[in-house]
């Protein structure tokens, strides 16, 4: 018999017990390996044999798994790792919480932060006017501040949402092309429009465009204007040069809220030209309303493999520049 305590957790009666371990056991697995417990079922009882701690942990971890549960959504492999993972992280917020916050729903599907990072930019952007996304592909900093337009506009907190990205491409002369303005969106600003289609019914969404409720235009679009009652995105904002940066902030009219969103190391620029993105923290950290929000690989919500690859490449590149410092005054590169 092992020298570990025991401990045995009941689960509420209300709960389906398929539901709570997954298909096959599927989330029963994750726990035991999450955890280095060994975890029984007998019924509506799971008994745990581990270290103390850990099995206080996973204690904890089936108590959030039943609260998701009652909310109704549905309990998948992935949301029992990100719960795991909050866990981990030590914070004071619920992964139930951060898991269960419906931003909107479209069609069946809703649309809600699947990280802590992500639950601490959505409410930054309840809280302040002025919120920016910084991190890599695939955390969801575009398409979440997007769906908190949406939800705005539903909520008739604004009249309108502009999407916007600078063209580094050739999309300055889109009024130039033929066709209706649906068919002549710039390949550049596809993918903003392309969300839409997640959030909105399909159909509604040319007459939306041609009213103007809903536009989406290059960043060249903003010059001159001042942009009131109005939910505005600047997307790609790494692609910005510092006067186009401050140009878009200075849109900003009565009544509206801006959300950047960007990739500090993806910048698309010619040389020598510096990204608006890297400098403005640096100008407008410390001013009332204004929220910067940094969102990691582990944040990463599309294939879990992507985390993976994004996570690899940022090592590469680490030692890559680490191995090109130069090595003191003189300037010779560091020895290897």
């Amino acid at each position: 018999m092992s020298e570990h305590p025991q401990h045995t957790v009941v689960v509420p009666a209300s709960i389906d017990m398929v539901s709570l371990l997954g298909p096959n056991d599927e989330h029963l697995t994750l726990l035991e390996k999450a955890f280095d417990t060994d975890l029984h079922v007998r019924g509506n009882q799971i008994t745990m044999r581990g270290e103390v701690a850990e099995m206080a942990l996973a204690e904890r971890l089936l108590d959030e798994l039943v609260t998701i549960i009652r909310t109704g959504q549905g309990l998948t492999a992935e949301t029992v790792e990100r719960a795991i993972t909050m866990l981990r992280a030590e914070t004071t917020e619920r992964p139930a919480d951060v898991l269960s916050l419906n931003i909107l729903s479209n069609r069946g599907r809703t649309i809600r932060p699947k990280t802590l990072n992500q639950k601490r930019y959505v409410d930054a952007i309840d809280k302040h006017t002025v919120v920016f996304g910084i991190g890599p592909a695939g955390t969801g900093k575009t398409y979440l501040a997007m769906a908190k337009a949406v939800q705005a506009l539903q909520a008739k907190q604004v009249n309108r949402i502009i999407l916007t990205r600078p063209a580094v491409e050739a999309g300055e002369r889109l009024g130039f092309l033929p066709g209706t303005l649906s068919e002549k969106i710039d390949p550049y600003l596809r993918p903003l429009y392309d969300a839409l289609h997640d959030m909105i019914d399909p159909e509604t969404i040319p007459k939306l465009l041609t009213t103007g409720t809903i536009e989406v235009a290059p960043l060249a679009y903003m010059r001159g204007r001042t942009l009131n009652d109005a939910f505005v995105v600047l997307d790609e904002a790494q692609n910005t040069s510092p006067e186009q940066m401050k140009m878009f902030l200075t849109r900003l009219g009565f009544g509206s809220k801006i959300v950047v969103t960007g990739d500090v190391t993806q910048v698309d620029l010619p040389s020598g030209v510096k990204s608006g993105l890297r400098v403005v923290e640096g100008i407008l950290d410390g001013i009332e309303d204004v929220s910067f929000n940094r969102l990691t690989a582990g944040d990463v919500v599309r294939h879990r493999l992507v985390g993976k690859i994004v996570e690899a490449y940022d090592e590469f590149e680490a030692e890559s520049q680490a191995r090109a410092v130069p090595d003191g005054p003189s300037g010779r590169e560091g020895r290897r």
